[in-house]
């Protein structure tokens, strides 16, 4: 099973349907950089059901060793480039992205993204709610 870093959209959209749970059974470690934490935090601030990572036993919640490479990636949010920042300081990991900018560059970058095939059936699901933005 491969380790998997996880972006915010993938997050919630897995919680709002009940199925956050998915993610460890599929993945040998779900990794979430601390800038999806703390988006996710701030959607909870503004009244948002959303998941606590800092909850779940089985996230590793993680910084990217150089962070100062995070502002390079201009036009992506720090939760997608702390992913693909994480994803580079490993080896073969999967990242969990929906925004189509950030999986160009993990395309480019040489990174496998599954997030693609999960948020499809997230949105085919008959009744999914309209997720809400939140970053």
């Amino acid at each position: 099973m491969p380790e998997v870093i996880c972006n915010t959209s993938p997050l919630q959209y897995l919680h709002q349907i009940g199925q956050l749970g998915l993610l460890p059974a599929l993945a040998s470690r779900v990794v979430v950089p601390t800038a999806v934490a703390e988006e996710l935090a701030e959607g909870r601030r503004r009244g948002l059901d959303l998941p606590v990572p800092e909850m779940l036993p089985w996230v590793d919640l993680s910084v990217p060793a150089n962070e100062q490479v995070i502002r390079l990636v201009a036009d992506l949010g720090p939760g997608e480039t702390g992913v693909l920042l994480l994803a580079l300081e490993r080896t073969d990991p999967v990242v969990i992205l929906d925004d189509a900018l950030a999986r160009r560059h993990a395309e480019m970058l040489g990174i496998v993204n599954s997030g693609d095939s999960i948020l499809n059936s997230f949105r085919a699901a008959p009744n999914a709610p309209t997720p809400p933005q939140i970053g």
